[in-house]
């Protein structure tokens, strides 16, 4: 089969990763990238060795020769290109978050539902193993009926008020940060591995920096930030920092999430924990070869990421045997490649092994009713 010709839209922290990704697939080429401006565009193409420069995603999109688009431009953008890349006849594989409200991202799911096209959207934790070993092992049974579901998402890369990027910006990020950026990864993840809705949450916000300094020249998002003081302006802060979720689901669990971009010492931790009425589970995401199940009636024992033992589901998305470890890359990796089987396929998969703008339509659900939540102090019910 001949490979398949993708091009990318943003290549800031994510859209390399990306590029990687499809690169490890072996039979996809990046041919393409569009950036703000040909100078830009160029200079990224040549960092990535990707052949084609846009300095305007507009000419990406009348490429000929580009099959799947990949958008990874900040979260403000991507309504717009998402729409104009279905209508310009392409597969669509989006960021999240989808859209920046539910009246867009619903308007998607209708316009991906008309599009005889592959589109999805990167919840990409889906794809560790032991998640998938998780959410098997809830299907079996095993687990139990679920009591509850409790954990957090931390991260320290917005420490110190010298820390900026253009998501703490509303105009660039959207009305909601940190739970829009990682509590909705959270989110997702727990809800595929019970397959259980949230249905309502109770939620407290918080901004720990009202202040912070934005460097007079642009920052990718976790690089370096050495500059001079004079290289700074101050800039109000009105996105979260720091929220807690009390949240209910459908299934009658209840549970409660943490997330926090100040956290100093975490880089990246979304842990879980899922109490059921026969055993347990426990994940941390910068500890992804080792699952946790917790037992009343005898030992507690850890699960490797090892394909011999694991089940089905988890083992297809296993490339290494155990004590090789496999991590966020690989995550993103097995997310591209069952994105990528069904655009081969010709045909739209009646039940999808990847997360669909649906599912990103639901995360957007979730973020508004928390933001709804913390200005009147009540529960909210998430409205999908």
């Amino acid at each position: 089969m001949a490979q398949i010709k993708s091009g990318i839209i943003g290549t800031g922290f994510i859209g390399p990763a990306h590029v990687e990704a499809v690169r490890r697939l072996g039979d996809v080429e990046m041919i393409a990238l569009a950036e703000l401006g040909d100078e830009i565009a160029k200079e990224k193409a040549k960092l990535h060795s990707i052949p084609r420069a846009y300095g305007d995603y507009h000419d990406l999109l009348k490429d000929p020769d580009i099959q799947v688009v990949h958008i990874c431009s900040p979260n403000t953008k991507h309504f717009h290109m998402v729409k104009e890349a279905l209508n310009a006849g392409k597969h669509v594989i989006c960021e999240k978050p989808l859209s920046m409200n539910t009246e867009e991202s619903s308007e998607l799911v209708r316009l991906a539902d008309r599009a005889d096209r592959i589109t999805a959207i990167d919840f990409n934790y889906r794809f560790y193993p032991l998640n998938q070993q998780a959410a098997a092992m809830v299907r079996s049974g095993e687990v139990g009926k679920i009591y509850a579901v409790h954990g957090s998402y931390l991260q320290d890369w917005l420490f110190l008020d010298t820390d900026y990027n253009w998501r703490v910006e509303p105009d660039a990020g959207g009305e909601s940060r940190a739970v829009a950026d990682v509590g909705s990864h959270w989110c997702d993840l727990i809800q595929f591995i019970t397959g259980a809705r949230i249905t309502s949450v109770f939620a407290d916000l918080a901004v720990m920096i009202p202040v912070r300094k934005k460097p007079l020249k642009p920052i990718e998002t976790y690089a370096g930030k050495e500059l001079d003081p004079g290289d700074y302006e101050p800039r109000p802060i009105t996105t979260e920092d720091y929220g807690t979720v009390l949240i209910r689901f459908d299934n009658g669990a209840r549970g409660v999430f943490t997330v926090h971009q100040c956290a100093a010492g975490r880089k990246n931790r979304l842990y879980y924990e899922i109490d059921g009425s026969k055993c347990a589970l426990a994940y941390d995401q910068e500890d992804p070869e080792r699952l946790w199940v917790g037992r009343r009636d005898g030992p507690n024992r850890i699960m490797m990421r090892d394909p011999s033992i694991l089940a089905p589901e988890a083992r297809a998305i296993i490339n290494y045997p155990g004590g090789h470890p496999e991590g966020y890359p690989d995550g993103l990796k097995q997310f591209v490649r069952a994105v990528y089987t069904a655009v081969k396929s010709g045909r739209k998969p009646e039940k999808p092994n990847y997360p669909v703008f649906a599912d990103g339509h639901a995360e957007i659900a979730l973020v508004e009713a928390v933001l709804r939540s913390h200005k009147t102090g009540a529960w909210a019910d998430v409205v999908y």
